[in-house]
C-alpha cells in the first residue's frame, strides 16, 4: 500500500508536526529547549520539579529573562521542595524583575501543614502552543555532559506539537489557575494522550493506567525506573503476568541518588526475582528515565516514578501511547540501556549479608514517604 504522506505534501507537513522527538542526552534537550524559548512570540510557560542555580539554570534563567522583557508571556513554577535552596535566591529576583511571572508550588505553610506531602513533579515547558516537551529531565547540570561530565544522568525526553502541544498548554494554564483536574478533550483517534495522574474522575489516573498495561500483557513488559517501590497491587499484577508466560524486565540503576527508596527497592527483590521477574541494574550512570513497554505495542514516559509518591501523592503528567513508531523507538533504548546492565542473581540475593537486609526494611517502612 502507498504511503499517503508520500504524495500529499500538505499530509507530510502534518506528519512532521506531530512526529515526538525523544531525547536521552541533557545537553542536546537543553539547547532544544533553549532554542523553542529564544524562538517565542507569545508565551513560554514552563514548570519543573528541580531549577537549580548553575550553569544550566542560569542559562535558563537568561533566556526567560530575555523573552520576559521583550514582551513575551513567561510563566514559572517551580516545586518549593525540589528547588529548595537552589533558586530563589538569585535567579528568581532576576526572572522577577525581566516581568517572568513565578509561582512556587506549595511552599510551607503551618496552616496547611499536609499539603506539603503533595509536590508538583511535571517537568513540562510549552512554547507558544506550538511545542511541547515533557520528561524526567530536571533543570540542572547533573543531566549535562557539558557540565557534569562522563557521570551525567541517564533520562528520557519527548518533544511534541500539534494537537498534543495544544494540550499541554491547557493542561500547564489549568494547573496555574489551581485547576488541578483539568482534562483536555480527547480523540478516540489519537494514539498518544497526555495523561495527568489526576482528574475529576480518579486521583490515582496513572496507578489504573499501570495497572492495565500489566494486567492485559501478553508478552512483555520492560519497566525503566529510577526509583522501583510499587504498592503491593503493581506487585501482583507484575507476579501474575509472570505466571502468564509475559517475560517481565525491571531496569533501575544500581546506584541511586537517593539510597532510601534503593533500599525500599530492594525489600522487595527476593520475592519477585523468585516468581521468574528479571530485574537489572544499570551501571554507568545514574538512570533517571521513567519509561513503561507492554508488548512492544503500548507504552508511556513522563514524569512518574514506578513508586508511591508519584502513582498516590504528587502530580504527575505521562504520554500513552500506541503508535507503533514511539513504541518501537522506546523498546529499542530500552534494549540499548540493557547492554550497560547487570542482572541481579536470584540466588546471590539470598545470600545478601544481614546489614543491606536492614537497610531494606527501613527503606520500606518509610516507602510512602520518599
Amino acid at each position: 500500500m502507498d504511503d499517503p504522506c508520500r504524495c500529499n505534501p500538505l499530509s507530510r507537513q502534518k506528519a512532521a508536526r506531530d512526529a515526538i522527538q525523544l531525547y536521552t542526552e541533557g545537553d542536546r534537550l537543553f539547547d532544544a529547549m533553549l532554542a523553542a524559548i529564544e524562538g517565542a512570540r507569545r508565551q513560554v510557560w514552563l514548570e519543573t520539579y528541580i531549577f537549580a542555580d548553575d550553569e544550566v539554570g542560569r542559562r535558563f534563567a537568561h533566556a526567560l529573562s530575555e523573552r520576559a522583557r521583550a514582551g513575551v508571556d513567561v510563566r514559572l513554577m517551580v516545586d518549593a521542595v525540589g528547588s529548595l535552596f537552589q533558586f530563589y535566591r538569585t535567579l528568581g529576583p532576576l526572572l522577577k524583575q525581566s516581568g517572568a511571572q513565578l509561582r512556587r508550588f506549595h511552599p510551607w505553610h503551618w496552616r496547611k501543614p499536609l499539603r506539603y506531602n503533595r509536590r508538583n513533579h511535571r517537568k513540562l515547558l510549552v512554547v507558544d502552543g506550538r511545542i511541547a516537551f515533557l520528561g524526567g529531565f530536571n533543570i540542572h547540570r547533573q543531566s549535562s555532559q557539558r557540565y557534569y561530565g562522563a557521570a551525567r544522568w541517564r533520562d528520557t525526553q519527548a518533544s511534541f506539537q500539534g494537537e498534543l502541544a495544544r494540550q499541554a498548554a491547557g493542561l500547564f494554564e489549568a494547573f496555574w489557575r489551581g485547576d488541578r483536574s483539568w482534562l483536555p478533550q480527547e480523540s478516540g483517534k489519537a494514539a498518544t494522550v497526555l495523561v495527568p495522574n489526576q482528574t475529576r474522575a480518579c486521583r490515582r489516573r496513572l496507578a489504573c493506567i499501570y495497572a492495565d498495561f500489566f494486567g492485559n500483557a501478553k508478552r512483555s513488559i520492560c519497566v525503566e525506573t529510577p526509583y522501583f517501590v510499587p504498592d503491593r497491587s503493581t506487585q501482583q499484577a507484575l507476579l501474575a503476568a509472570v505466571g502468564r508466560g509475559v517475560d517481565v524486565r525491571i531496569l533501575v540503576p544500581r546506584t541511586s541518588d537517593v539510597p532510601l527508596a534503593s533500599w525500599a527497592a530492594n525489600a522487595v527483590y527476593a520475592r519477585l526475582l523468585d516468581a521468574g521477574i528479571r530485574i537489572f541494574e544499570y551501571l554507568p550512570r545514574m538512570l533517571h528515565a521513567k519509561v513503561v513497554i507492554v508488548d512492544g505495542a503500548r507504552a508511556t514516559l513522563g514524569t512518574a516514578n514506578l513508586d508511591y509518591r508519584s502513582l498516590f501523592q504528587n502530580y504527575e503528567l505521562n504520554l500513552v501511547s500506541h503508535d507503533p513508531d514511539l513504541c518501537a523507538r522506546l523498546q529499542s533504548q530500552f534494549e540499548d540501556d540493557l547492554t550497560e546492565a547487570a542482572a541481579v542473581c536470584a540466588t546471590g540475593w539470598r545470600q545478601r549479608p544481614w546489614i543491606p537486609r536492614l537497610a531494606e526494611l527501613l527503606g520500606w517502612s518509610v516507602r510512602r514517604w520518599l
